[in-house]
């Protein structure tokens, strides 16, 4: 098992849940996507929608202006680039402007030709697990058939696979992300991560999003039930992905996607080392 890749958060947005407005102009989005690359991110997702539960989504144009000149900078600058778009038409202009993933947290039902634009560009795709828009989302955290929340994730994304085969997608091009806080509540983000192994046997590597949500808030709360704050929940997020990246959850982990680079590519490391000395004796 190799060291998952950490995937740097860049969101060029004024409403993401934990970093809205602070890089929502292209110079400051730029700035901050090279921070990012000198702290170890190998992939740098740049995103124009928040889709934080009870979000609306920008117009196209809004989502286009704010996305592609900063894609077209780190392509530039080097670095490797994921658009997270649901949309054909940004994921178009970013592959264009030098992005080399598409990262569609709709997995292709939000708009089914991006699964036709990636195809045809021959770009990485991320699948994620999703059921509906972020203003909607919590009314289908719904799991009551059997095998709970991780069987209905695997059949779903198992549905989604066939449909990105369908349009094209190389088969060594497509991830898959258990979609963790998307029409889910805490425990079943839990369950999900200590089940990985369920969604690696589908094949295909996997990318997993946690970082700062809000279960793990809610895991961390004060003794009045009140989640902890957005911006105090790195700790945990880098034990869990330390734990990842030792192989918690019975399956290798493609890639984790983080706000606070420096310090999940650490974890990474401290990971792969422990497991290189397990592997020599």
């Amino acid at each position: 098992m190799s060291a998952p890749s950490v995937m740097g958060i860049v969101n060029v947005t004024p409403d993401s849940f934990s970093d809205g407005g602070r890089y929502d102009d292209v110079d400051r989005a730029v700035a901050h996507g090279k921070r990012l690359l000198a702290d170890g991110a190998d992939i740098l997702d740049v995103g124009g929608e928040s889709t934080r539960p009870g979000a609306t989504r920008p117009l196209v144009g809004e989502e286009l202006d704010r996305v592609v000149p900063v894609i077209a900078a780190l392509a530039d600058a080097g670095a490797t680039v994921s658009v997270d778009t649901m949309r054909a038409e940004v994921a178009a202009a970013a592959l264009g402007a030098g992005a080399t993933i598409v990262n569609d947290v709709s997995g292709g039902l939000a708009d089914p030709a991006i699964l036709d634009v990636a195809a045809a560009a021959g770009a990485t795709y991320v699948a994620m697990h999703w059921r509906a828009h972020s203003d909607r989302m919590q009314d289908f955290a719904q799991y009551d058939g059997p095998g709970g929340v991780v069987e209905a994730v695997r059949a779903e994304l198992a549905d989604r696979v066939a449909a990105i085969r369908a349009a094209g997608v190389a088969e060594d091009r497509i991830v898959l992300d258990p979609g963790l806080g998307f029409a889910k509540g805490p425990e079943h983000n839990w369950e999900l991560l200590r089940r990985l192994d369920r969604l690696a046997d589908l094949g295909f590597p996997l990318l997993v999003g946690a970082s700062r949500k809000t279960f793990l808030g809610r895991l961390l709360a004060g003794p009045d039930g009140t989640p902890r704050p957005v911006d105090e929940r790195e700790a945990a997020g880098l034990a869990l992905t330390t734990m990842l990246a030792a192989g918690a959850g019975g399956a290798p982990v493609w890639c984790v996607r983080v706000h606070d680079v420096r310090g999940h590519a650490d974890a990474v490391r401290v990971a792969a080392h422990w497991r290189s000395g397990q592997r020599t004796r």
